[in-house]
């Protein structure tokens, strides 16, 4: 079987096992009544969703993870189907998924309802638990210093420079995909489209465990997709958004191609870009604001584009970077 065909097939069965998996999960947020809170600032026709069950973010989760334990499992009897450098991406995706259930958890049940963790906590969790991956990238998986479009062979950069710097990157997709997620689908269709992209790009490299991994991922967000579709039944919440980023972030920078994320993620990082130029004119200004609102999907429904119009233009967006970022990493 070729590596194409195995790493599709991975995302077939992640689709299935998230659909399958997705109808007892729904049944079982509405139950304990595990419900989004919408912040009153927010559009008005978004108190609609209001009381939808968040923290979906398990939904993809799951799947991957037992995927990715089994088939390194599978290693076992002779089967070489992912190999143990996944296990970073994964971990990764598990323990900010664990971040950003304690943040749902907090914002639903706890002292900061409608609020959720403290941004300067969150922000330190995040910092320390990327300086910890970085270190394990340079150091322990000795994963390609960095790639440049035209330049040939791998541009060696010191440990003093790429473990701030991956550490940087690692907390901004983390956020900018968190930002990015607060229309039906947004988020979930842009994540699927970035790991669609680097793991083509894997694969050209032949990283071929870390291709399938970004394959399986993909099939698992179809599959959260299915059910976060507009209108949705289901948000992925932080539970989904941190761990994707964080993820997305690990993934690039395991193919040394991480200076082309702001081509293949154009949209999570514009949405960050716009966030932060939002507040800091806010405070320059003494009031102001550049956009209506922040993030920026928030400043185009308020121009009058339907969520729909505004979820599949920024992913024809997302879509022509991917394939720009795909065809930048093969010159």
């Amino acid at each position: 079987m070729s590596n194409s065909t195995m790493a599709l097939s991975l995302a077939a069965l992640a689709f299935m096992m998230t659909v399958i998996w997705g109808g007892p999960l729904l049944r079982i947020l509405r139950h304990f009544k595990i419900g989004k809170l919408i912040r009153v600032e927010e559009p008005g026709n978004h108190f609609t969703k209001m009381g939808t069950p968040t923290m979906g973010g398990v939904m993809i989760i799951l799947p991957v993870a037992l995927i990715t334990v089994l088939l390194n499992a599978a290693s076992l009897i002779g089967m070489e189907i992912l190999g143990q450098s996944v296990l970073v991406p994964l971990l990764v995706m598990l323990v900010y998924g664990m971040l950003g259930a304690l943040d749902d958890w907090e914002g639903i049940r706890g002292k900061r309802k409608g609020e959720g963790m403290r941004i300067r906590t969150k922000l330190l969790a995040q910092i320390v638990l990327a300086v910890g991956i970085a270190c394990v990238l340079k150091f322990l998986l000795k994963v390609p210093d960095l790639y440049l479009p035209g330049v040939q062979g791998e541009i060696t950069v010191s440990a003093w420079v790429y473990i701030p710097v991956a550490a940087f990157i690692i907390v901004g997709a983390s956020n900018a995909v968190n930002f990015t997620d607060g229309l039906d689908g947004l988020a979930g269709l842009i994540s699927a489209t970035i790991f669609a992209a680097y793991g083509v790009v894997a694969l050209l490299q032949g990283q071929v465990f870390v291709a399938r991994f970004c394959f399986t991922l993909v099939g698992a967000l179809f599959g959260f997709l299915w059910f976060n579709a507009h209108p949705a039944q289901l948000f992925m919440g932080d539970t989904g958004s941190l761990p994707l980023g964080a993820t997305i972030a690990v993934v690039a920078l395991m193919t040394g191609q991480w200076a082309l994320l702001p081509v293949i993620a154009v949209i999570p990082v514009s949405e960050a870009v716009a966030d932060v130029l939002q507040i800091g004119y806010f405070k320059i200004t003494k009031g102001k604001r550049l956009f209506k609102m922040a993030p920026l999907h928030l400043h185009f429904e308020l121009l009058g584009w339907s969520e729909t119009q505004i979820v599949q233009r920024f992913w024809l967006i997302g879509l022509s970077g991917a394939m720009l970022g795909i065809g930048l990493a093969m010159v």
